[in-house]
């Protein structure tokens, strides 16, 4: 199954969004959104995402307030936060509140990404 699942990644920075997909492609079939609004619609376009993971910092609507509206409408999915920021108070409690189930810090590391999508599929 994890050949097939298909993950969501949502940056505001299109460099982000290349090497995302470079490095997930041949494991994972990759969908890219340039914004919170944007992966929203993506996932109410396709309903076999499993998992989404989403930059922190992008204008408009924050990784933190696009999961609050995602999971709103998608409860069973997993989100992850990956950014290049420290933890914050924001993070932290997106955190303790299960609203995320992880974060990832920027660079990423493409393994500790790839192990914490396979522990929900």
């Amino acid at each position: 199954m994890s050949e097939n699942a298909t993950i969501l990644y949502v940056d505001d920075e299109e460099l982000n969004l290349t090497l995302f997909q470079l490095n997930f492609k041949k494991r994972f079939n990759v969908l890219l959104a340039e914004s919170g609004l944007e992966g929203l619609e993506m996932l109410k376009r396709n309903n076999n995402i499993v998992v989404v993971i989403s930059d922190m910092k992008m204008p408009g609507m924050n990784g933190i307030e696009f999961i609050k509206l995602a999971r709103k409408e998608f409860p069973k999915i997993r989100f992850f936060l990956l950014t290049g920021y420290e933890i914050n108070e924001e993070i932290a409690d997106a955190l303790n509140d299960r609203l995320i189930h992880k974060y990832f810090r920027k660079p990423f590391n493409k393994s500790e990404i790839e192990e914490a999508i396979l522990e929900f599929l």
